[in-house]
């Protein structure tokens, strides 16, 4: 049996996105290659960083609270020297442990999907190393801190982003335009919104719309709701309140106006999205990536100040959505698109030409065309070692 693969993924639960990523390119290399690979998740800042970072990934739905000072800190780091002025001044306090992470998981091939692990591990890795690869998880508006000239490839999901790492200094012919990896179950052929929604128990008779807020439940969830139901209509509304016991209890006591169906954490989430007319959601990457392989046109309700800026413009841009904070214009918003059906199935179709469904498998494949390694995963580990001590 010949040798299996080790590739290490590296990855930091700041946001649901990081791992998902990491888990959907897994995925398509096991529908692909099967047993002959082991894939190796870690995310580095809670397992191989000193304090504070290793508690970045429980404080990180706090820090986003605050998004102005999120927004200003992200500006603030996002240029090409400030994020080499950041990197190298980190450096003297990560060393020892990303030195450690280095060593203690050889492997073939590494893939980063997290902006920022880049420079620490490219340069505790030394100069004799597996091939590395990043993967760039947000979609238009992304960081200095994700291009890193060592990388052997580049994968980014937008043209914009691809510019972004020419103008960071990348060249050209390691940069490749692939989209964002998401699961398998939402890259599937679209179903016949009918038989959906009867499986469902939605009616049939009229559009329905689709109120998402990410599986903590977050953002201003029930406030919404109640402003899209309150104008009346035919049509009706679904409401997934994730892991937020608290928010689903309180939706489920509303008397609604419409037909409304309450939901907490979802598995048929791909199925929802191919039944429903529109979807309600803040500006997160990968919803957005997923409403695009549905063809479901979007409103955007809010956006995290820095990565998701550059998100709003491109729905908007594209013609799949607009954006309108707050309950009110949101509710406005979305009455304004139901009763436009004919725009709304042109959204629908521009959803579908801007997909690429076929994101994660790219990536597989890219990561699969680099040869095993010669050298043995212990001498890879020892080597490795001998190169971070200089």
């Amino acid at each position: 049996m010949p040798d299996r693969r080790r590739i290490l993924f590296l990855f930091s639960d700041t946001g649901g996105g990081h791992r998902s990523a990491a888990e959907a390119i897994i995925e398509a290399l096991k529908l692909e290659h099967g047993g002959q690979f082991e894939p190796v998740l870690i995310d580095v800042l809670k397992n191989y960083t000193p304090l504070p970072f290793n508690h970045l990934p429980a404080l990180y739905p706090e820090m986003v609270r605050i998004p102005r000072a999120w927004g200003l800190g992200y500006r603030l780091s996002d240029s090409r020297q400030r994020a080499r002025a950041l990197s190298a001044a980190l450096w003297p306090y990560l060393r020892r442990h990303i030195r450690r992470l280095v060593r203690e998981n050889p492997a073939d091939v590494i893939v980063s999907v997290h902006p920022l692990l880049n420079a620490p591990v490219l340069r505790a890795l030394g100069r004799r190393r597996p091939p590395f690869l990043t993967v760039v998880t947000d979609l238009v508006s992304t960081h200095a801190l994700w291009y890193h000239q060592r990388a052997e490839r580049c994968l980014v999901p937008t043209q914009a982003a691809r510019q972004r790492a020419l103008e960071c200094g990348l060249s050209p012919r390691r940069v490749d335009v692939v989209g964002l990896p998401v699961a398998q179950r939402f890259c599937q052929q679209p179903g016949e919104p009918a038989d959906l929604r009867r499986q469902l128990g939605w009616p049939l008779d009229r559009p329905m719309v689709l109120l998402v807020g990410g599986g903590e439940g977050m953002g201003p969830i029930f406030e919404t709701a109640c402003a899209i139901a309150s104008k009346r209509g035919r049509y009706g509304l679904a409401v997934i309140a994730g892991r937020n016991t608290r928010l689903r209890q309180r939706l489920e006591a509303v008397d609604w106006d419409v037909p409304t169906f309450i939901y907490g954490f979802e598995k048929r989430m791909p199925e929802m999205m191919q039944a429903a007319t529109l979807l309600v959601t803040k500006a997160g990457p990968g919803t957005i990536t997923e409403a695009l392989n549905a063809g479901l046109p979007m409103v955007l309700y809010s956006r995290l100040p820095g990565q998701e800026d550059g998100n709003v413009g491109y729905v908007v841009e594209q013609g799949v959505g607009v954006w309108a904070p707050g309950p009110l214009r949101t509710a406005a918003a979305v009455h304004d698109w139901l009763a436009r059906p004919g725009q709304l199935k042109q959204a629908a179709a521009t959803c579908r030409a801007l997909a690429r469904p076929d994101a994660a498998s790219t990536i597989a494949n890219t990561i699969w065309s680099y040869p095993l390694r010669s050298t043995k995963p212990e001498a890879q580990g020892a080597q490795l070692q001998g190169e971070a001590a200089h």
